[in-house]
């Protein structure tokens, strides 16, 4: 599992934004995310630069925890 430190994420609506555009790139991605320690787990065929520019298109701030 890759995991990424990810800022501006507050609510639940965050959480189904990150999943969904991940999930949009690799459908059997499986996501991981702790909203209080602004985390997000990725279990994907996605590169690290596929994850990160996935989550930066929906306006996060990402880097490689």
């Amino acid at each position: 599992m890759q995991v990424f430190n990810v800022q501006g994420m507050s609510c639940g609506h965050c959480v189904k934004t990150i999943t969904q555009a991940l999930q949009a790139k690799d459908p059997a991605a499986s996501v991981r995310i702790d909203l209080a320690a602004k985390e997000v787990g990725v279990e994907s065929a996605l590169s690290v630069e596929q994850v990160i520019g996935a989550i930066t298109e929906e306006g996060y701030e990402v880097k490689v925890a």
